[in-house]
């Protein structure tokens, strides 16, 4: 499912107070942060990471492999910070996008 312009906006509204929670460094995206990734998605659906300078590929390209690993989508990339998303049918407080 792709993200209508409207779908979008909420999310990144949704994102801007949320806290970092995960960061890619100079090793790059392995299984385990894969793992991680996937995890808090599952638990949060809507995640912010940071992709520091010493990082193999650019913020950009890291939120797209990410969401490519993990079935999510890449919201927003803003500086050295990317927003991912997917939806949590099972979870009791998912977000709504209508």
């Amino acid at each position: 499912m792709m993200l209508t312009s409207k779908q979008r906006a909420k999310l990144k509204a949704l994102a801007n107070p949320i806290e970092t929670i995960l960061q890619v460094g100079k090793g790059g995206i392995g299984e385990t942060l894969i793992r991680q990734v996937d995890d808090a998605l599952t638990a949060r659906e809507l995640i912010k990471i940071r992709v520091l300078e010493t990082a193999p590929d650019s913020v950009r390209d890291t939120a797209t492999l990410l969401a490519q690993a993990t079935d999510s989508q890449v919201v927003q990339v803003i500086g050295t910070r990317a927003v991912l998303y997917r939806h949590n049918p099972k979870k009791a407080d998912c977000i709504v996008l209508d």
